[in-house]
């Protein structure tokens, strides 16, 4: 084995291992047996977690001079993401080694000496913050030698768990219902994406970790979802489960019902595929977007707005109750205000007429038929709203198309 050369600064430190880092790069380790690689692969751990006590020693030095506001940034994190450029998680991660720096020597230290690994020593900084102070040194020392021996992560955290549990003073908080602290959050993103987080008391994580590991399984060696989409899915399949049984309580003796938005471009995509309709279709999803999005930052009624797949997938497999909404167009009630004042004027005029021969008649009426159905133009330019056709004239209304009657115990499907 070859003498490392030492530097002589830290800018010549950099350039070497840059070198050094691009020559591992450019080697192709398909030409390298599997008993080679190996070994390799977990110097390149070790050598990672070296790396990142630097990280952690620089970035603490950086921001105790303040030397983020050289660069017009407000906060050293600001910095990594507006000048380093990296994502705003990269930074957090960053700031999470520089906390190694500042409050836990220990851990810092047993990075250096390659005893535990950078994600595990992240981990220990977490649980030791529950030991007292006087104790956390003491505490993160026995650690590091516990995984210095060849202790994995469920030992440390026994160890962890001991420590503080005689360590720690009596909590006064003993005697309220730990219960109390349970919640659960479900946000609502603008595409209607949405966001779950919380705190699960620790027999509620145990059922929801069983649920999940049961119906997460790879679906064989093809399957390529990360553990983190498999439990997306898991969810999905188990809410889906759940609607689908009787298990749910009734609301006012009716069984539970799936509220979902679907825009009515979307129902026409179903079928037709003429050019005017794609292109009102294209139209209406972008207000529907619009519409979806203002619903997510308020209360609304409680229901899913879907578009595109997700949508059809919905609407083929649920029965479909029509509910027309959306906003009504000024323009539209204006030119209805004109027709009914016309036909009232005319009304008024037959009606205060006297009798007049037949001919006179039936010229009267033409003409009052004539005034109805004046100005068609403008009519076709009425409420333009999700659900609804370009249309005010309510036999000019798209909607969908009646599907025959189904005998009964059979439910209604659109098309698909």
């Amino acid at each position: 084995m070859g003498t490392v050369p030492v530097p002589k600064s830290a800018a010549d430190a950099l350039e070497t291992l840059q070198a050094l880092a691009g020559y591992l790069a450019d080697v192709n380790p398909a030409e390298l047996p599997a008993e080679a690689l190996g070994p390799l692969l977990r110097q390149m751990a070790q050598a990672d977690s070296v790396w990142a006590v630097a990280w952690a020693k620089f970035l603490a030095a950086f921001d105790a001079k303040d030397g983020h506001l050289a660069d017009g940034q407000r906060t050293a994190r600001a910095w990594l993401v507006n000048v380093v450029r990296v994502t705003r998680a990269q930074a957090a991660r960053y700031q999470a080694m520089q906390a190694l720096a500042r409050e836990h020597q220990p851990l810092l230290a047993g990075l250096r000496t390659k005893a535990v690994h950078k994600s595990v020593a992240l981990q220990l900084a977490i649980w030791t913050q529950a030991i007292p102070a006087e104790f956390r040194a003491q505490a993160e020392d026995i650690l590091v030698a516990a995984s210095r021996a060849g202790a994995d992560l469920r030992a440390l955290a026994e160890i962890c768990a001991e420590i503080k549990y005689r360590t720690a003073p009596p909590d006064p908080d003993d005697t309220k219902d730990p219960a109390l602290d349970r919640a659960l959050f479900l946000d609502t993103t603008l595409d209607g994406a949405g966001v779950l987080r919380g705190d699960l008391t620790p027999e509620c994580a145990a059922m929801v970790r069983a649920v999940l590991d049961a119906l997460s399984a790879p679906d064989g060696s093809g399957d390529l979802r990360t553990r983190a989409q498999r439990y997306h899915d898991a969810l999905a399949e188990v809410m889906k489960r759940l609607l689908a049984s009787s298990l749910l309580p009734q609301r006012a003796g009716q069984p539970v019902k799936a509220l979902v938005h679907v825009s009515f471009a979307d129902l026409c995509r179903l079928d037709g595929d003429g050019v005017l309709q794609q292109a009102w279709i294209g139209e209406y999803r972008a207000r529907w977007a619009a519409q979806r999005a203002a619903a997510s930052v308020s209360t609304g009624d409680g229901g899913a707005w879907l578009d595109g797949d997700a949508a059809r997938a919905v609407a083929c497999d649920a029965a479909i109750i029509p509910v027309v909404t959306g906003d009504v167009d000024p323009g539209a009630v204006e030119v209805l205000i004109t027709l009914c004042a016309q036909y009232d004027h005319i009304r008024r005029q037959a009606s205060s007429a006297p009798a007049a021969p037949a001919a006179r008649t039936a010229r009267t009426a033409r003409t009052a038929g004539q005034a109805r159905t004046s100005r068609p133009a403008r009519t076709r330019q009425t409420a333009q709203v999700p659900g609804t056709a370009r249309s005010s004239r309510p036999d000019r209304t798209r909607t969908p198309p009646r599907r025959p009657s189904r005998p009964a115990g059979r439910r209604s499907c659109w098309p698909c």
